[in-house]
This record gives structure tokens, C-alpha cells and sequence, in this order.
């Protein structure tokens, strides 16, 4: 018995040690010979080759690495082998020293990819790479914005999209993108990024960690319309790619599914309950409406700040201010100070602007963020000249307080800031910092902020000349960097540039060029204006945040219209008639259709149809509405459009169609709360009503022990009907700017 149960023993011992030699054999590196490795390849079979001289040390970094990756490479059909040279060997592979430090990939016969082994640096980039090198059909690499917006249109209708962005190439999130686009390849369409820009520029914050995005276009049928994005909140692992993309191929529920597990009964019994009350309250404010219509809000800003109010934001990224806090902290640091009200909805919607403003300069900025609610704090409000909202001061230490007067978005407010850090203008106090500031090597930490850099040259006696300019570079403070000069040898500029003193050197990095321009005769006021208008682009592009500052110069639009990336030859004869003057009168202009969308109905509302691409128009908006098209059957050449222009100057040109003259009003009357008051003032008590008196009650009642303190917030609604008229005054004013902006 003992005898038979000591086999059985043997027997599984000796089944373990040839499992375990087995495995040790199939998954360890082979070593081949080179005549012996090339015999083994096989037609469509991938292969990777390591060749070195056979008297190489047989352990290092790489082998070890590379002997980890047999098998995840095995397991995707790809073998592996370590090739010794002797050195008679004649193969090309063996013949060069620095040919021995890298590792060939092949299919069949065929040479596919060298690399470089300090690129293969460890198992996973191994993996990555072949992998990559395989897939180059099914995973596209992409640097730029356009790029990706080019193959989102291309593939509406078509096919879904994955996207991903990974730190470096090599790196264990993008072995798990390749693998994951090894087995998913043929059924989506597989992008990958290492350009922090364009992550950027889709709206992610977050450039420290791999993200992947999963593009709905398969059912969009309409090209103006973007496809759903949906990012992949989990690590970017071979298998949370495996469980999202299976995610989306289920069913839209439309929110994410949540689960609770609770393991007490009376717990369960008090989750219901809770439950129900929030139902009678939902039906209570169901019950409220007074019709249909009253969720559709009179403003677009309102409305999306209605749709969007369940987002939570981190406002613990900035600071809430109070009467009593407020003081102390703005004199304590520098600070950026945000007066908004809760419930107005343009404020609310900067908010939103505000905190991803925070979320950009988290960790890296000594600008403290903070922000007051004027709902709640109104007497503060009002010792800081706040009489609207929303508004943004800087605050610093000796210094008055500084309004922030740009658009009320993210990036214009975050060159505010950053361009505030230096006190302009500038004192320059040599020649040689004189040309690297106009270099922009003195501030190149903050030359992609100021598309311009200004510097002003004065004859040290030039005394007014120098107040009037710096009362102009403080007056654009936030805008542009100003700088002056007046030393002694400021002729050596002045005779360089061309300028005759007093003069502002405009340095334009873009175009790589400085111009002169004199100042003799020029107020503070008149300076503010030539910078200003040194700051248009010659031929901008036109967005829906730099359209309302084109506007303002009162003049014709020359539009040209263009499906993408401007066509060079257009572009030519346009700059070529502007350098020439032919254009002063007009405000020569493009639109990218795929960068500004709303270009599509512009054009709708002009033709009817979306007409043929590039298409060049004139749109007077200031006098008459007008709008002209350059004939379709012209080449768009600087003789071409000289001789339309001038049939547009004589009057020999019809219009397509006249822009209407009408104001845009909101879908609602705005609501008169004093009206309302009164309104109900008159009725019999509702229950809602009532509920209203009892708590107007208990806040008599708590105003008689609060009068003790002379600085207490007011009721929101009592400030709320404090400002409607002078909000009422501000819709009025934005009339105008609507009027302007009709149809473009």
C-alpha cells in the first residue's frame, strides 16, 4: 500500500517538474543561429530578432526584458529569438557594431521595423512597440486638432471612435491601448496622441495622466452635428479598456448606473423613506408651474446654466470671501477677487469659467483665487464699486485695484493674470535689453500671451511724451506688454528702426518683423488706440470670441469662408490687396468652418443651401445689411477681386439677400417680481404662499435679535428685486451689441 501510494507520489512530482520544463521551454528565449532564425520564419508570421555576437554576456537589462516579453508576445502570434553571430557571419544584421544594438521586427521575409534598444526598455514597451509597428493600419497617430476634427467627419455615420492620449510611447498604458486595439481594431477606429495641446484642447485638464475617449459617431448623420464624446474615468489597463469599450456597446441608459449596498433593514427602511420625501417635493415644485413653457428660459445663458445646475463644481479650488474675511485677505496676498450673484445667470455661467480658470493654475500660481457672493454679501459689494456682475479685481499689495474688462471666458481671463505679473510698462535700461525684450527673450516665459510686444522711445527731455505713454501701458495693463526706453543713447534704436522720436516699436514675433510708428502729438488716449489697433490681426480668423472686437471698427466684412485649413492662393491675393490698401475700407476676414460650425447656418441663412467651398463675401452689417458673393465661376486672384470690389464701390453689384433689421427678444417677457408681489399681495393665501408668510415670520422675528450687528447679509430675494431695474438697464445696453451681432 505504502509502496503504491510512493509512486503515485513520484509520478505527480515528475508530471510537475515536466510541466514546469515545459513551460520554462516555450516561454524562455530562443537562441538561434542567423542561417537557423531565418529557415524558421514563416510567410504572414511576425517575428522579433535580437542579434548579437555569440560571445556576448548572456544576461543583461535588455534579455531580461525581452525574455519577460516571449510570452505576452507568443500569445499574439509573434515569436521571439536571441540571434548569435559568430563573426564570419556575413548577414547584414550581424556585420555593424552599432547593427548589434537593435532588435528587428519581420513578417515572413520582410523587414518591417528596426528599433533601437534603449527604446525597448522594458517588457511593456516591448509589447508597445511591436504591437504599434503590426497596427500601424488600425491605430493612426495624430499631433493636431484638426487632425482629429478631419477624421471625426469622415467617420460620422460610419464607425465609433477610441482616442487616446498616453504620456510617451513605450509607457504600459499605451501597451495596453495596442492590445486592446489588437482585438478590438476591426470593429472601431483606433487614434492615439502623445500632444498635450490637443488633449487640451477637447477640454481635459488633466495632461499628468492617460485618458481615453470613446467617440458616438456611428449614428451621426448630420455633419454639423459633433459626435458624443465619453471619457474612460478607470486607469488606462488592458482590461478597463476591455470593460468600458463593452460599456458602450450596451444600450444609452443616459446616466451612469449607481449601486448601494446596504445590510440593515433599517437601513433599507430610512433609504425608501427619504426617498419618498424627495418625490412629494419633486411633485410639489411640479405643481408650481405655472405653464409649460416656464422651464424654457428667457436667455441662452440661462437656460444653460439651468441645464447644467446638477454639475458640481470644486469651489473649494478658490476662496469664498465674507465681509469679515475679505480685508484681511486681500492685503494678506495678491488676489484675484470674483463679485458674482447666485442667482443671476451670467454669473453663474463665468462661475463655471472661473473654476476651471483655478483648476489651470492649481499648484502653479501666487495669484490667491477667491470669490464673493453679492447675493449674500451686498454691503461689501457695494464698498468695492461692484454695481455689476459679473466682475473680476486684482488686488494687490500698495496698488489699487485693477477691473479685469476682456471677454468672460477661461483663456482670456488666464492672460489676464498672467500678463499682470509683470508691471508694465516695462523699464528698459539698456540697448542690449532693449533688443531682447523686442526678442521676446526676456519675457519668452509670457510671449504667447502678447501676440505684440510694444516699446516706446523717448529722448530722456521728453517728459510729457513719457507720462502720457505710461498712462497708456498702465491703461493696458492685462492686455499687451509695453516697455519704455529713454536713456541717452536711444538714437542707436531710433536710427536702427527707422522711427523718429517720440515712437513705438511694434514687435510682431509671428510675422518675425518690427514696425515704427511715431508718436509726435499723441495723448494717452490716442496711444491706447494705436496699440489697440496693432493688436488686430491682418487677416484673422474670425471666432465667436474675437467677432464682437471686429465689429467694433464699424466696418464691412470681407469673409472668405472655408472648409478647413485656408486655401494659400486666396489667401495671397487677399494679403496682397491689404498691403496694397485696396482693403482699408473693409475688414478682411476668414471663417474655418470646423472650428466655428455656426459658419454652416451663416451660410444657410445667406444661400439657403450650403453652397460650394472657399466663397468669398461682404456683409455690411452697419449699413443696410447687404450681403454680396464673389462670383462662383472666378478664381479668387488679387485682379479678380480688385475688379469685383470696384463693380461693389460703383453700385453694379446685386446683393443675395438683406439681413433683417430686428432685434433678437427673448422667447419670455422677464419676469417683474414687483408686479408678482403685488399680484399676490391681492389673493387669498395658497399653501405655498402661506409657507412664505411663516418664513417671512420667523425672519422678522430673527431680524430683531440681528440688529445688534449693523453688517448682516440681506435676504436674496430682497436683493434680487434691488437690482432688477439696473439688471433690466444692462439688458437694454446689451441691445445694441445683439443688433450688431444679428447673423454675423
Amino acid at each position: 500500500m505504502m509502496s503504491s501510494s510512493f509512486n503515485k507520489f513520484r509520478v505527480g512530482i515528475s508530471f510537475v517538474m515536466m510541466s514546469i520544463f515545459y513551460k520554462s521551454a516555450v516561454d524562455s528565449l530562443s537562441e538561434l543561429s542567423p542561417q537557423k532564425y531565418f529557415s524558421t520564419l514563416q510567410p504572414g508570421k511576425a517575428s522579433l530578432a535580437y542579434f548579437c555576437q555569440a560571445d556576448s554576456p548572456r544576461t543583461s537589462i535588455f534579455l531580461e526584458e525581452l525574455n519577460e516579453a516571449v510570452k505576452p508576445l507568443q500569445d499574439y502570434g509573434i515569436s521571439v529569438a536571441k540571434v548569435n553571430c559568430v563573426k564570419e557571419e556575413t548577414s547584414r544584421y550581424c556585420g555593424k557594431e552599432k547593427d548589434l544594438m537593435k532588435a528587428y521586427l519581420f513578417r515572413g521575409n520582410i523587414l518591417l521595423r528596426e528599433f533601437p534598444t534603449d527604446t525597448l526598455f522594458d517588457v511593456n514597451a516591448i509589447v508597445a512597440h511591436v504591437l504599434f509597428a503590426l497596427l500601424f493600419n488600425e491605430v493612426k497617430y495624430i499631433t493636431t486638432l484638426e487632425d482629429l476634427q478631419n477624421i471625426e467627419n469622415a467617420l460620422k455615420g460610419k464607425a465609433n471612435i477610441a482616442f487616446s492620449y498616453v504620456r510617451a510611447i513605450g509607457t504600459p498604458e499605451h501597451r495596453a491601448v495596442m492590445e486592446a486595439a489588437f482585438v478590438y481594431g476591426t470593429t472601431y477606429k483606433f487614434f492615439l496622441t502623445t500632444e498635450t495641446a490637443l488633449l487640451e484642447s477637447i477640454g481635459t485638464e488633466d495632461i499628468e495622466n492617460a485618458h481615453l475617449y470613446f467617440f458616438h459617431c456611428k449614428q451621426v448623420l448630420d455633419l454639423t452635428e459633433q459626435c458624443r464624446r465619453t471619457l474612460m474615468e478607470w486607469p488606462l489597463t488592458t482590461l478597463n479598456i476591455h470593460r468600458f469599450i463593452k460599456t458602450m456597446e450596451a444600450p444609452l441608459v443616459g446616466v451612469p448606473v449607481e449601486f448601494l449596498v446596504l445590510h440593515d433593514v433599517d437601513l433599507i427602511i430610512s433609504r425608501v423613506e427619504s426617498n419618498m420625501h424627495d418625490e412629494e417635493i419633486q411633485e410639489d415644485e411640479d405643481e408650481d408651474m405655472e405653464s409649460p413653457d416656464m422651464d424654457i428660459q428667457d436667455d441662452e445663458v440661462a437656460e444653460t446654466v439651468y441645464r447644467d445646475r446638477k454639475r458640481r463644481l470644486p469651489l473649494e479650488l478658490t476662496v469664498e470671501l465674507t465681509e469679515e474675511t475679505f480685508n484681511e485677505t486681500v492685503v494678506a496676498s495678491d488676489s484675484i477677487v470674483l463679485f458674482y450673484a447666485g442667482w443671476q445667470a451670467v454669473s453663474m455661467a463665468f462661475l463655471q469659467s472661473y473654476i476651471d480658470l483655478a483648476i489651470k493654475l492649481k499648484g502653479t500660481s501666487t495669484m490667491l483665487l477667491t470669490r464673493v457672493n453679492c447675493a449674500d454679501w451686498s454691503d461689501l459689494c457695494a464698498k468695492q464699486n461692484v454695481t455689476e456682475f459679473p466682475v473680476v479685481k486684482m488686488y494687490k499689495e500698495g496698488k489699487n485695484p485693477v477691473s479685469y474688462t476682456g471677454m468672460l471666458g477661461t483663456e482670456d481671463l488666464l492672460k489676464f493674470i498672467q500678463l499682470n505679473r509683470i508691471s508694465c510698462p516695462v523699464n528698459i535700461t539698456s540697448v542690449q535689453e532693449a533688443e531682447e525684450y523686442l526678442s521676446g527673450e526676456l519675457y519668452k516665459d509670457l510671449i504667447s500671451y502678447s501676440s505684440v510686444l510694444v516699446l516706446g522711445l523717448f529722448s530722456p527731455n521728453m517728459t510729457t511724451a513719457k507720462e502720457d505713454f505710461t498712462e497708456a501701458g498702465n491703461y493696458l495693463k492685462g492686455c499687451v506688454i509695453t516697455g519704455i526706453y529713454s536713456e541717452e543713447d536711444v538714437l542707436i534704436l531710433s536710427n536702427k528702426y527707422a522711427a523718429t522720436l517720440p515712437a513705438l516699436l511694434l514687435a510682431r514675433h509671428k510675422e518675425g518683423k518690427i514696425e515704427s510708428i511715431p508718436l509726435a502729438n499723441s495723448h494717452a488716449q490716442d496711444i491706447v488706440q494705436i496699440i489697440t489697433n496693432a493688436l488686430l490681426e491682418t487677416f484673422p480668423e474670425i471666432t465667436v470670441e474675437n467677432l464682437p472686437i471686429y465689429l467694433r471698427l464699424q466696418k464691412p466684412l470681407l469673409i472668405l469662408f472655408s472648409d478647413g485649413s485656408i486655401n494659400p492662393q486666396c489667401k495671397k491675393a487677399i494679403l496682397t490687396l491689404v498691403k496694397e490698401k485696396h482693403l482699408d475700407s473693409l475688414t478682411p476676414c476668414w471663417l474655418n468652418l470646423k472650428n466655428t460650425p455656426v459658419g454652416r447656418g451663416i451660410l444657410q441663412a445667406y444661400f439657403n443651401t450650403l453652397p460650394p467651398l472657399p466663397l468669398l463675401v461682404v456683409v455690411s452689417l452697419h449699413s443696410g445689411g447687404q450681403v454680396f458673393a464673389f462670383p462662383s465661376d472666378q478664381a479668387i486672384t488679387e485682379q479678380n477681386l480688385l475688379l469685383w470690389l470696384k463693380k461693389l464701390e460703383a453700385g453694379l453689384e446685386s446683393h443675395i439677400t438683406i439681413l433683417p433689421a430686428g432685434e433678437w427678444k427673448p422667447p419670455l417677457p422677464a419676469y417683474d417680481f414687483l408686479s408678482m408681489m403685488d399680484a399676490a399681495g391681492s389673493q387669498q393665501p395658497t399653501r405655498r404662499e402661506a409657507l412664505c408668510t411663516k418664513e417671512m415670520d420667523a425672519q422678522e422675528n430673527d431680524k430683531k435679535h440681528e440688529d445688534k450687528s449693523a453688517s448682516r447679509k440681506e435676504p436674496i430675494e430682497t436683493l434680487r428685486i434691488k437690482h432688477w431695474n439696473r439688471s433690466n438697464w444692462f439688458k437694454e445696453g446689451e441691445k445694441s451689441f445683439r443688433h450688431d451681432n444679428k447673423e454675423l
